[in-house]
């Protein structure tokens, strides 16, 4: 007997009808002998609708409500879906996070795992019946409800997956597998039967929304084996494991992409060392990721700086540098929207030299101009113009032949 993790996002249960679906694919597992712990996501757009209703009330709502406010998506899926369990004869309990013991620390709207009381999981689950578990929330030591950020359902089965000592986490959702880039946007986008846990981690970061990086992240740390599959579809999914096999000696192995980027310039601060570890620190403090980071020295002897971010982080992030500008002693900030980041990722990069400037050279030909750069040993990224975005997307996987082959669909 196995103890397998099975998530379904928002799509897999995204009506009653569906629901029911997922409750039969949760059967096949138990009746193939083995014991199954089920995270959910909200139904379809829930989340979406209860951040509109927020925002018709505020533009910038409290954190702490706004995340009692969502957890409600993730409370009625488990309902339901005991309810189907149920119905078609098998035993099942429903949990909420905090009731299934998911500790987090005390940061709002995007709080980290600390760790998971797994009793309350184990005893249903050695009296044989199956538990379901609200994914993307926990609860903080105070007794506060927190979630997990944008996809932190993904994040909540991996980490049960490694208290419980699963011996698989089934990724469920609405594509077949991981991809080379998003087929929505692609044409010639092919399903990868396997990517390392390190390549994964790379294009989850870089804006490929199937897997949170977090999940990826515990996955990786605790060697867990992972497979993305359909919930729709019987077919084989993608492997995440610590080696990937190296199809067709694909150099980069897929292309990541995100819009809604915006970059920030600092013009005019000292050139002294501490001047970026204060900025850095301070926007460490209030939760502001920073992504891509230039500086360059001017003329006279001061330094510029530019990083990106979301779009969505701009209002603090300018909040929090403004107030803080006599400690930082910057002259002036610029700001410029409309961004998008492109992302080439592939283990094979780190052998072979001249991928970059491949890349640089296809966005050339194809009239794109590049306004950062980031490196790591097997990614790529370059800030574009967003309108430019898919055009990029799509000169670079047929560049680099990712669109070559037939799909690995079986």
């Amino acid at each position: 007997m196995a103890l397998i993790v099975q998530k379904f996002g928002g799509t897999s249960v995204g009506s009653i009808e569906r629901i029911k679906n997922v409750a039969n694919r949760v059967i096949e597992e138990k009746e193939n002998g083995n014991d199954v712990v089920v995270v959910v996501s909200a139904m379809g757009k829930t989340t979406d609708v209860l951040v509109d209703m927020a925002k018709e009330i505020s533009p910038y709502p409290n954190k702490r409500e706004m995340d009692m406010l969502l957890t409600t998506g993730e409370q009625v899926t488990i309902s339901l879906l005991a309810m189907a369990l149920m119905e078609k004869g098998h035993d099942a309990v429903s949990y909420t996070g905090w009731q299934a013991g998911i500790q987090t620390e005390a940061v709002h709207s995007n709080a980290r795992i600390l760790n998971i009381e797994t009793s309350r999981i184990e005893n249903p689950l050695q009296s044989g019946k199956i538990v379901i578990v609200a994914g993307f929330q926990g609860i903080t030591a105070d007794g506060e409800i927190t979630t997990l950020g944008r996809g932190g359902s993904d994040t909540t089965a991996v980490a049960l997956a490694a208290a419980l000592k699963a011996d698989r986490c089934d990724i469920y959702t609405d594509v077949t597998g991981v991809f080379t880039t998003d087929p929505r946007y692609v044409k010639g986008a092919r399903k990868l039967l396997s990517v390392s846990y390190d390549e994964m981690l790379e294009l989850a970061n870089l804006g490929a929304g199937v897997l949170h990086p977090r999940a990826v992240e515990f996955a990786k740390n605790y060697n867990i084996p992972l497979e993305v599959r359909s919930s729709m579809e019987r077919t084989t999914g993608t492997r995440i494991e610590e080696e990937a096999s190296m199809e067709q000696n694909l150099i980069v192995r897929g292309i990541a992409f995100e819009d809604n980027i915006t970059r920030i310039s600092i013009l005019g601060m000292p050139n002294a060392i501490g001047s970026l570890s204060n900025i850095f620190t301070l926007l460490a403090k209030h939760h502001i990721n920073v992504d891509i980071i230039i500086q360059s020295i001017t003329a006279d002897g001061n330094a510029n700086l530019s990083f990106s971010i979301k779009s969505q982080d701009i209002k603090e992030t300018l909040e929090v540098l403004e107030s803080n500008k006599s400690t930082l002693q910057f002259e002036d900030i610029e700001t410029e929207t409309g961004l998008a980041k492109v992302s080439i990722v592939g283990s094979g990069m780190v052998s072979n030299p001249g991928v970059a400037a491949e890349m640089f050279s296809v966005l050339s030909q194809n009239g794109i101009q590049i306004k950062m750069v980031s490196t790591s040993e097997i990614k790529v990224s370059t800030v574009v113009d967003e309108k430019h975005m898919i055009t990029a997307v799509e000169s670079l996987h047929e560049a680099f032949q990712l669109d070559v082959g037939e799909p690995s669909t079986h």
